[in-house]
C-alpha cells in the first residue's frame, strides 16, 4: 500500500525520541506511525500480527532508512499479553516519549480472556494496563505524552454500567458497548492527566472523525452503507488529530479532548470527575495481580 504523506511537521522532534503506537498495521494507526517516523521518532509498533504489520515496517524503512520501526506482539484482549508487551518494550532499554493508544475494535462481540465485555476490554482495559505498566518509563523520559483515541461516540451512552462491562456484549450491533468503551477512553485520559499534574507527562484524548478503516469490519453488513452515507474520512484525514496531539498540542491543554485538531467540549459524562475517578479505581482493581 502506498502512503500519501501528510504535510511535514512544523517542528521536527529532537533526536532520540521514541514512540510506541498500538494497532498501527492499518488505518489511522498506520498513518500515525509512518508520520511519526517521518517527523523523527524511533517508532515501535505493538500489534497482534507481525505478518500484517510487516508492510508498515517496510514502508517506514523505505521512507526513513536510518530509523527502522520495530514490532512487539500485543493482544489487548489478553492482559497477560499486555504485560508481556510492556516487559518486552522495557527490556529494549529505550526511553519512551510518546505512547499512542490507538488500537480499537467496533462491533466485535463476547468476552476478553480476562472476562471483560470485548470492546470495553480491548479499547479501555488493555490500554489502561499498558499505560500503567509503562508510566514509570514515560515519567523518567519526560517531557512525554500519552495520546488516546476516543470517539464522539462517547456521547451515545447514558453512563457506565459496572456489571455490563463484565458480561458478554448484549446489543445486536455492539454500538452501545462501543460508545461505553470510548467514554472510558476519554475519562481515563482526563483522570490520567489529573493524576500527572505537575509532571512532564501530558495526556490527550481525541475524536479522529468517522474514518474508513477496518475497525468497522465486524459491524453487521446492513450498517455499513449508513456509515458511508454519513461520509467517511480517509485514514490520512483521520490521523491528523492524533498527530496534532502527539506533535503540537500544548502541555497546558493536558487532559483535554480534541476533534479536528482543537480542544472541544465532551459530553456531560465526559466531564464527570467523579465518574473518571471511579472508572480509574475500578480499572486498577480489575487489573490488580494480572
Amino acid at each position: 500500500m502506498t502512503h500519501t504523506p501528510l504535510p511535514p511537521s512544523l517542528a521536527p522532534v529532537p533526536s532520540g525520541r521514541v514512540a510506541l503506537v498500538t494497532g498501527a498495521n492499518v488505518g489511522i494507526g498506520r498513518v500515525t506511525a509512518i508520520e511519526l517516523a517521518r517527523a523523527g521518532y524511533q517508532v515501535v509498533i505493538a500489534g497482534r500480527s507481525l505478518e500484517r504489520t510487516q508492510p508498515v515496517l517496510d514502508e517506514i524503512k523505505r521512507l526513513v532508512p536510518g530509523k527502522p520501526a520495530v514490532f512487539v506482539p500485543l493482544n489487548l484482549a489478553s492482559l497477560a499479553s499486555v504485560r508481556e508487551c510492556a516487559q518486552q518494550f522495557i527490556g529494549m532499554n529505550l526511553p519512551l516519549h510518546l505512547l499512542v493508544n490507538n488500537a480499537g475494535i467496533a462491533g466485535m462481540r463476547g468476552l476478553t480472556t480476562d472476562g471483560f465485555e470485548m470492546m470495553f476490554g480491548v479499547n479501555h482495559i488493555g490500554h489502561f494496563m499498558l499505560t500503567q505498566l509503562l508510566l514509570p518509563l514515560l515519567q523518567a523520559s519526560g517531557p512525554s505524552r500519552v495520546v488516546t483515541v476516543s470517539s464522539r461516540a462517547h456521547k451515545r451512552t447514558p453512563g457506565l454500567d459496572w456489571d455490563a462491562v463484565r458480561q458478554p456484549t448484549r446489543s445486536i450491533t455492539g454500538v452501545r458497548e462501543y460508545a461505553v468503551s470510548k467514554l472510558a477512553n476519554l475519562l481515563f485520559s482526563a483522570e490520567l492527566a489529573r493524576r500527572l499534574q505537575g509532571t512532564q507527562v501530558s495526556c490527550y484524548s481525541l475524536h479522529p472523525g468517522v474514518v474508513d478503516t477496518e475497525i468497522w469490519r465486524a459491524l453487521p453488513s446492513w450498517t455499513r452503507p449508513l456509515l458511508r452515507w454519513r461520509g467517511l474520512l480517509t485514514p490520512e484525514e483521520g490521523a491528523r488529530t492524533s498527530l496534532h496531539c502527539a506533535l503540537h498540542a500544548p502541555h497546558s491543554e493536558s487532559g483535554l479532548y480534541y476533534s479536528a485538531c482543537k480542544p472541544v467540549r465532551p459530553s456531560a459524562l465526559g466531564q464527570d470527575l467523579d465518574l473518571a475517578r471511579a472508572l480509574w479505581e475500578r480499572s486498577e482493581a480489575w487489573i490488580s495481580g494480572r
